[in-house]
């Protein structure tokens, strides 16, 4: 049990400081850039292309980058655009190339680069042409999506918004990959270079599409695995599915995007990670510098992120925690005047709680419930329903009688 804890503090190590950046870079994105130009340059013609040459730079991984593109999303680019932006981006990076050149050689490097671009390409290209109606991820033009808040508001309440929707599946993926790094250990991994180069790969797949790993932290394993005698292409294909996929990333898409975009950004990752796997040991050679991976020493930063975001996960479980006793206690009545309205504008659970919150400050309000999934809200006072529907539209939504 305490190697299991100890490695889910090590996820937590490895996850906290990339997801806090993602949810920053989406907030600055947000705040920053003009309200129509995520409109104007995510969207038609070219977005998959801008949105992956984006994306691929940025030193971001699976978790991290699900802020970021969800929020791409949020404000108003295309479903193809984000999907390319979420497959492409978790593959590397300036820090991972780097890494990747001095374990595994520039050919290797540069060849992971590409394999990032095609995949976020071609993900893109099928979500634009056989991944059906868009679904909406926000109310994207009422005044919720843009002017709600303003500032280092505007920033914080982006930031939180994306990790408060999310922080359920990566809770549940950390200790999913905790889990697996407990019980499957990396040596005996080695092992898989003597069943063939195709079931290796195939094998890596079941092991990194539910795992956090991160591009970075995860090249000197894979360099390991090539050293013990893996295929180079499995090892690429680690590098590839394990860094864009998780048990988190998973979930987040199926709920932002729906399943047949979710069976296409998981197809392309499989399918191209395999092709390209072949395609490497087939055309490239590797010269391994470095197989040798010491104890990681992480930073002071790293811990306190960490602590951070386990400190935000404890919030969100008791705020759900009281938002499931209100909606038992609103189901119940108690006997004051109930007013039950539609509201419109609410993206997450973030959205919920600011919500609920701000209908309990006032002073009329002895009882108020706030859900997402049908937007409701049920509220038990001394108000009547106009002064309720004001209420909301003070708050940011719609309220729909």
């Amino acid at each position: 049990m305490m190697v299991f804890v100890s490695n889910l503090w090590t996820v937590m190590l490895a996850l906290a400081p990339w997801l806090l950046i993602g949810a920053g870079v989406s907030g600055l994105i947000h705040v920053f850039l003009p309200a129509d130009f995520i409109r104007r340059h995510l969207t038609g013609r070219g977005s998959i292309a801008k949105a992956v040459a984006l994306g691929v730079p940025l030193p971001l991984c699976s978790c991290g980058v699900i802020p970021a593109g969800l929020g791409l999303k949020k404000d108003g680019a295309s479903d193809g655009a984000a999907v390319g932006f979420l497959i492409s981006t978790p593959q590397t990076g300036v820090d991972s190339v780097l890494v990747a050149a001095a374990f595994l050689g520039w050919p290797f490097a540069l060849f992971k680069i590409a394999a990032a671009a095609i995949t976020g390409m071609v993900g893109g290209l099928l979500t634009e042409s056989i991944g059906g109606e868009r679904k909406p991820y926000a109310d994207e033009s009422g005044p919720h999506s843009h002017h709600s808040s303003t500032g280092f508001a505007a920033f914080w309440d982006h930031s939180e918004d994306l990790i408060r929707s999310i922080w359920g599946w990566l809770v549940f993926g950390v200790f999913v990959s905790a889990a697996i790094t407990t019980w499957l250990p990396t040596e005996g991994l080695t092992q898989l270079a003597t069943w063939g180069p195709v079931v290796a790969m195939l094998v890596m797949l079941v092991i990194s599409l539910p795992l956090y790993v991160c591009a970075t932290a995860s090249v000197p394993i894979a360099a390991s695995l090539v050293a013990g005698g893996m295929p180079t292409g499995a090892a690429l294909v680690f590098l590839m599915a394990g860094p864009a996929t998780n048990v988190a990333t998973i979930g987040t898409i199926q709920r932002a995007f729906g399943t047949r975009i979710l069976s296409i950004y998981l197809g392309t990752i499989v399918a191209g990670s395999v092709g390209l796997g072949m395609a490497y040991d087939a055309w490239l050679p590797t010269a391994v510098t470095d197989a040798v991976q010491h104890g990681e020493h992480h930073p002071w930063w790293a811990s306190a992120t960490a602590v951070v975001l386990a400190l935000l996960f404890v919030r969100y479980a008791m705020s759900d925690l009281m938002h499931a006793l209100n909606a038992r206690k609103a189901r119940v009545g108690t006997g004051a005047t109930r007013v039950v309205l539609g509201v419109e504008g609410m993206t997450c659970g973030g959205c919920v709680s600011r919500l609920e919150r701000e209908l309990k400050a006032h002073d009329g309000v002895t009882l108020a419930s706030v859900s997402l999934e049908p937007g409701q809200a049920i509220v038990e006072g001394e108000l009547n329903q106009d002064e309720v529907v004001q209420l909301i539209k003070d708050s940011g939504f719609n309220a729909v009688v």
